[in-house]
């Protein structure tokens, strides 16, 4: 049920490029906007060592780092065979998985023993330092496809300036990246670092300008309407539900159609779990014991190229071809250079994964707001038919349709974020936990919460007994949210020094656990996180801090301010709001707004 895309109103020439970096394989997706023109989304397609060129090209999310430090491959050249024997002599470390050193604590399913899969990153590199060496490469190699694939060498007044150069100095490259569901704004904030260090852009404020995110799962939807989703699927008022397995992460989001057909509304909380394709392998057999130990790591290369994409009958032997007719160790299966696994054993590498997507489909069918009945399989994981069959065979019997688009699946996120850019079709999304701010409320004795926490009372500059550690809600759990919606709460500061109010800090926590209305931060404590940080310079309020005179008269300061968030975006947004006080009675004046800084915590992640 594709829409018509309509043509770009802008009077400069512009280009927006979409980067989709997966744990296993990348690809970008580009779209080149001229006036009155409709804009179309193209890929890039060709490479630097691409042996397969094609309209579902992508290449290994990997790079190979000297000891200095130096980028010596990456992406499809990493993986030639000069580039493996010298990486071998010349003692290069390879950076697999890289992505998932940016992976948040919080918020997102993950086998117990991930984390000792993941190959470190070479010791004197950060993950925001790779993640930024990559942008560049892919940055490089998509300048170098547009301008051979489209003949834009030079401007189109004809000068010498390249066109590429023309926007670049013109600030009309525009980028959407994206991630995982489970990524929050910790995650946005690094990204936009590595693509400030990658030289995608020049500075900060050029980041926070020209860089938008978009969630995998979002941009699957995109993909799936562009790509001509079937009208029957969303008939009714019914929803649909995208699962993109990728190699990483397999990403859930539920929509349903909004209040006009050009929109759709998220309709229950994504999730995301760490069950993506290169799961399969950890399960695979390591022969201990066998005298081909040391070929594992091969071994798992081979079973990701062939047997594990090609399984489709449990009931029928697989082999994995690894080496040369002289190997052999018929203990463990291995003659003539083959692993013989028998197909029930393959089946059992997938089975975590299958249950995980399975039960978590479950799941949304639960929290939706209305009724699933499709389901639409995209991403590379979505290329493997024991997959698609297990699911068909577990889900269908619910009433469930399941489907698997009949374009390239693995392009799904990269062109579905461009898509997210030009026709922006999601209107409401969900929230995913209870958002909100620890602060203190006055203290009443006749309250037993309060009684109980009668120890950690205090008296403020202006004489009033409060208590601390009160859960302010902002924002309930799975509460469907516009983008335009405003949630707002009001609070205070109180000081005895006027120089205080320059900065402010406010903790935005977050509350992951399952009590519906959470009230103080100490009761189920370890499900409460800070989220980010949120900065304001209060001196603006001028008259309106003060100063007052409190208990025995004592004189105090003070800011009466609402903090308004907005949550329907891909990003998160704050301002600050306050009212001047005029006239010598100090009255109530015009509102003022001011935005707020959002810092992140680095720690929120893994290193």
């Amino acid at each position: 049920m594709p829409t018509q895309r309509q043509p770009y109103k802008g009077t400069k020439r512009k280009l927006v490029l979409a980067f989709d970096v997966g744990t296993t394989y990348s690809g970008v997706s580009y779209s080149i906007l001229d006036h009155n023109q409709v804009p179309e989304i193209k890929g890039v397609t060709r490479f630097p060592a691409q042996e397969h060129v094609g309209g579902d090209c992508k290449i290994p999310s990997l790079l190979y780092y000297d000891k200095s430090g130096a980028v010596r491959a990456a992406g499809a050249e990493a993986m030639r065979e000069d580039i493996v024997a010298m990486k071998e002599d010349e003692e290069w470390v390879a950076t697999p998985w890289f992505k998932l050193h940016l992976r948040p604590k919080n918020g997102v399913s993950t086998p117990n023993d991930v984390a000792s899969k993941i190959p470190p990153l070479p010791s004197n590199k950060t993950p925001i330092q790779v993640f930024a060496d990559f942008l560049r490469y892919l940055y490089t190699c998509t300048r170098s496809y547009i301008e051979e694939t489209h003949g834009l060498a030079l401007a189109p007044d004809g000068t010498n300036t390249s066109w590429w150069t023309t926007l670049e100095n013109d600030g009309q490259i525009d980028f959407v990246l994206t991630h995982p569901n489970g990524w929050e704004g910790a995650q946005q904030e690094m990204m936009r670092r590595a693509a400030v260090l990658g030289g995608l852009v020049k500075s900060q404020e050029a980041a926070d300008n020209r860089i938008s995110f978009v969630t995998e799962g979002e941009a699957s939807l995109h993909f799936c309407l562009h790509s001509g989703l079937p009208s029957e699927a969303l008939k009714n008022g019914k929803g649909v539900l995208i699962v993109d397995a990728g190699g990483g992460t397999v990403d859930m989001s539920a929509y349903a159609g909004g209040k006009t057909d050009e929109w759709f509304e998220e309709i229950a909380a994504p999730q995301c779990h760490f069950q993506g394709s290169i799961f399969v392998t950890f399960n695979a057999p390591h022969l201990r014991n066998s005298k081909f130990v040391d070929d594992v790591p091969h071994i798992s290369e081979c079973f990701d190229k062939t047997t594990k994409l090609r399984f489709r009958n449990q009931n029928d032997p697989q082999y994995i071809r690894f080496g040369g007719v002289r190997d052999k160790d018929l203990s463990f299966g291995i003659r003539s250079g083959q692993l013989r696994l028998e197909g029930s054993q393959v089946a059992s590498f997938f089975a975590p994964s299958v249950s995980c997507i399975t039960e978590s489909v479950k799941s949304q069918l639960a929290a939706a707001q209305k009724p699933i009945q499709s389901i639409f399989l995209v991403g590379g994981f979505a290329a493997s038919d024991w997959l698609y069959s297990q699911l068909r065979e577990n889900l269908e019997p619910l009433g469930l349709s399941v489907l698997r688009p009949d374009t390239h699946v693995n392009k799904a996120v990269a062109d579905g974020a461009i898509s997210f850019y030009l026709d922006h079709r999601v209107s409401s999304r969900m929230s995913r936990f209870t958002y909100g701010v620890n602060c203190h409320v006055p203290y009443n004795p006749s309250d037993e919460d309060h009684r109980v926490r009668s120890i950690t009372s205090w008296l403020s500059p202006s004489g009033a007994r409060r208590v601390p550690g009160f859960f302010s809600i902002i924002l309930p759990k799975n509460s469907q949210v516009s983008e335009t919606k405003e949630f707002r709460r009001s609070y205070f500061e109180e000081s005895d020094y006027l120089s205080n109010f320059s900065s402010v800090q406010v903790s935005l926590d977050c509350y992951r656990g399952k009590v519906d209305t959470p009230k103080w931060v100490d009761v189920d404590s370890e499900n409460y996180s800070s989220l980010c940080t949120i900065t304001v310079d209060l001196s603006q309020m001028g008259k309106a801090l003060g100063p007052f005179k409190g208990a025995n008269g004592r004189v105090y300061y003070k800011a009466d301010f609402d903090i308004i968030l907005l949550f329907g975006l891909t990003e998160l947004k704050a301002q600050l709001c306050w009212r001047e006080r005029v006239g010598i009675f100090n009255f109530r004046g015009t509102e003022k707004r001011t935005p707020a800084k959002i810092v992140y915590e680095p720690m929120n992640t893994f290193t």
